[in-house]
């Protein structure tokens, strides 16, 4: 998995990811919000404008199309530097336009905010600082460096000076605004995107595990009467060859060896034929399930089960092993010593809670746990005390969406546990997971039809 984070987390791999159709299609779509805006200017208004300066602008841009279009497979993804080249080409062609046409003046002065905002959601920060920076310089240089709009009549087309000002620091705080809002909106999208593709991919993995239990059922099977034909064959050789010592030997050690497959497939295929059929379990075994491959890692796992004794049996669904399985995994982690599991049973619900006698959640997260790659800056006691480890809330995003999906409710905390006498005889505890699930959602009796059982008809001969 860690591989995989790192892989999911290279954020710049965004630039990458635009195809060249895009860009064609929002600049033919400039280009003729261009056309239109100059011919109302011209045939509507009578504006008096160098009219060739801006038609060659936009044919600039017309012939940049078509060359994009007829020279370059229009699904190829453009590189980092040919993003930034063609939002770099936008922002100057559109400044050229103002300057033509009364630079702030102009009510379509705002439009330089678009290439700002889309370098921002998909340029590293670096290129698009660079983007904003170049733009806030072309639009302070066309306060004052301009070609005034002109009427037929020569009367000149001008905003108050106060007006002016308010248009330029609207446009200013727009590229901040705006280029900060996409590019934190297309950000946590990206990483709730890859958050969810290593779900999916730690789901598949445990339904794999689940499935592999049929295979080795049928592989048992179908393996047993070969071996039994082969163990057949070496006793009925070594019946014959008892005055050959050398190849009686090999005889024996023929059957001595398919016995030991006969074993060998026999234990795997009551393992198989186990997970195969077991489709539900009570809650405290599959409770167990999940904490066993933590069980040896030098920290006490404690269970309790509260009212338990008419407890229920639920489905073993891959999502619930594998969420509570990476729960626990998270409080061993930071336990000093201990890890609690307690369950409770109603007639409404099934709850579970593990805590931990470690530090606890860091405060200013208990909001953000569950999130993606959550960060935080460590302390030189946590380096000190776990210096290989990198958390980044995956571990837990992925338990927490997995057990949603089954139906649970899950909250985080600190503090200490209040189920009883029993916990509070332990004292405080660090980090609290409590994961509800309304009972008909993981109760086998209420849910029969997904044991994938059905009845065996009798047949007549």
């Amino acid at each position: 998995m860690t591989d995989l984070s790192g892989a999911l987390l290279n954020t710049n791999r965004r630039s990458n990811w635009i195809r060249l159709r895009t860009f064609i299609m929002l600049r033919w779509i400039a280009i003729c919000g261009q056309i239109v805006a100059l011919l109302v200017a011209q045939f509507g208004f009578g504006l008096e404008l160098y009219y060739g300066l801006c038609y060659m602008a936009v044919g600039v841009s017309v012939t940049g199309n078509l060359i994009a279009t007829f020279v370059f497979p229009e699904n190829r993804l453009l590189t980092e530097k040919e993003n930034m080249a063609m939002l770099l080409f936008d922002v100057l062609q559109l400044g050229f336009l103002l300057f033509l046409t009364g630079g702030l003046h102009n009510p379509f002065s705002f439009l330089v905010v678009a290439p700002v905002s889309i370098a921002a959601s998909l340029m590293p920060i670096r290129s698009a600082l660079f983007l904003g920076g170049l733009t806030i310089v072309l639009v302070t240089a066309l306060l004052e460096f301009h070609i005034p709009l002109r009427t037929q009549n020569f009367f000149i087309l001008r905003v108050p000076d106060v007006f002016l000002f308010g248009n330029w620091a609207a446009i200013v705080i727009a590229l901040f605004f705006s280029s900060l809002y996409s590019r934190r909106v297309v950000s946590e999208m990206s990483s709730m995107g890859e958050a969810l593709a290593a779900t999916q991919m730690a789901l598949a993995r445990e339904q794999k595990l689940t499935d592999l239990g049929g295979v080795v059922a049928a592989a048992a099977h179908e393996l047993g009467t070969p071996l039994a034909t082969i163990k057949l064959t070496s006793a009925e050789l070594m019946e014959e060859l008892e005055d050959n010592s050398d190849l009686y030997e090999d005889a024996a050690l023929i059957r001595q060896q398919a016995d030991r497959c006969r074993d060998i497939l026999r234990s795997m295929g009551r393992a198989g034929k186990d997970d195969l059929h077991l489709r539900k379990a009570p809650l405290s075994t599959v409770i167990e399930e999940a904490a066993e491959p933590h069980m040896g890692r030098g920290k006490e796992i404690i269970f309790d089960h509260f009212d338990l004794l008419d407890g229920p049996e639920i489905l073993r669904r891959p999502e619930i092993i594998h969420g509570l399985r990476n729960l626990i995994q998270n409080a061993v982690d930071f336990a000093k010593t201990s890890v609690w599991v307690e369950t409770e049973c109603s007639t409404e619900s099934v709850s579970v809670r593990i805590l931990d006698d470690g530090p606890g959640y860091p405060p200013h997260l208990i909001g953000r746990i569950g999130d993606p790659f959550v960060r935080y800056r460590k302390s030189a006691r946590d380096i000190k005390k776990r210096p290989g480890y990198e958390g980044m809330g995956l571990g837990l995003f992925i338990a927490k969406t997995l057990l949603e999906r089954s139906g649970a409710e899950i909250s985080f905390a600190n503090g200490i546990s209040t189920l009883g006498d029993r916990s509070a005889e332990t004292g405080p505890r660090g980090a609290v997971v409590e994961v509800i699930w309304p009972r008909a959602k993981v109760d086998a009796a209420m849910n029969a039809s997904a044991i994938g059982k059905g009845d065996n008809p009798l047949h007549q001969s």
